[in-house]
């Protein structure tokens, strides 16, 4: 088996059978397709099984009780069989000669993981988003470098399955990708890059990313659980500069970004003084790091109380 595509479930009987068509579509001999249940309350259920009998030689449907997007991801591992896996999210769909690229580049230099690029689809125009690498990554060195840049998203992307020998998804959370993919890069000896915008991420109104919950803090909790995997794992000093750069920009920037599409005023100046705090227990020299440069960089180095009421007034007037 060559590839193995797990697509975890949960109540889209509007999206399943588009997701799933794609990937039947793809230009790929010698894959599998395992749909994964996570305890849909709607009839998707009925839908993975009628697509089952559809593709009996292609599609298997496993069904559990809902856990999360993470343990959908867990337990399609447990029945993967191909040299490389994919995940793809069940409302979103691939361009047909995605995997086709992606596999021909694996072949051509055995690599650990390939990356494509990523076209996110809005009501009324699309996004180009790429993958953050510019050349490929022949050794750990291209890959240590790459670490600050690379987009954290598990599926744009195909991994040896040998890399899930002893890594899983973290269950329970959300933001999930940023977490495993900074646990998972240290593993990884190469990685290899096409140049489409191969994978549709389809952007609902209903996606964590324009909804509000506490679990956003899920976001800061999980970079410092990374932490802690390199600091337990004897790996702080040697990935030190790409882990502090990439902990601060995301607390600087993506969190802040988010809290202020999301929540009122009150909550969003107690997230402010929540990451300050952070970054300057964990990263108190973080303005030194050699990876903040250019605009973000100044952005970085001077961001405080104030800068983040312009990014608040910002995000609120693009909300008006």
């Amino acid at each position: 088996m060559k590839l193995s595509v797990i697509v975890p479930c949960y109540n889209v009987k509007d999206y399943l059978e588009m997701c799933v068509t794609s990937i039947v579509n793809a230009q790929v001999d010698n894959m599998e397709i395992i749909l994964v249940n996570d305890g849909s309350k709607d009839n998707t259920l009925d839908i993975a099984k009628s697509l089952e009998e559809k593709y009996p030689k292609l599609i298997r449907v496993v069904n559990k009780q809902n856990g999360g997007l993470s343990s959908a991801r867990n337990e399609g591992l447990k029945f993967a069989q191909g040299e490389y896996v994919s995940f793809i999210d069940s409302d979103d769909t691939i361009d047909i000669i995605m995997y086709k690229d992606m596999i021909t580049k694996a072949d051509s230099g055995n690599y650990d993981i390939v990356v494509c690029n990523e076209r996110r689809i809005f009501d009324d125009h699309n996004q180009l988003v790429e993958s953050g690498l510019t050349a490929d990554c022949n050794n750990k060195d291209d890959v240590k470098k790459i670490m600050p840049y690379i987009y954290p998203a598990a599926c744009n992307k195909i991994y040896k399955r040998e890399l899930f020998n002893d890594i899983k998804f973290k269950e329970g959370i959300w933001y999930e990708d940023v977490e495993f993919i900074y646990r998972l890069l240290p593993k990884v000896n190469s990685i290899g890059k096409v140049d489409g915008y191969t994978y549709n991420y389809y952007q609902r109104s209903g996606s964590i990313t324009y909804t509000y919950n506490d679990k956003l803090y899920d976001l800061p909790n999980n970079l410092n659980s990374v932490v802690k995997y390199y600091k337990d794992n004897n790996l702080f000093d040697e990935y030190h500069d790409e882990i502090e750069y990439v902990y601060v920009r995301y607390l600087y920037a993506t969190f802040i970004k988010r809290l202020a599409k999301m929540k009122n005023k009150e909550e969003f100046n107690k997230g402010v003084k929540y990451v300050i705090n952070e970054v300057k227990t964990n990263f108190p020299n973080y303005k030194s790091n050699k990876y903040i440069t250019g605009k973000k960089g100044v952005y970085l180095k001077h961001f405080s109380p104030f800068v983040s009421k312009l990014i608040y007034m910002l995000e609120k007037n693009k909300k008006n």
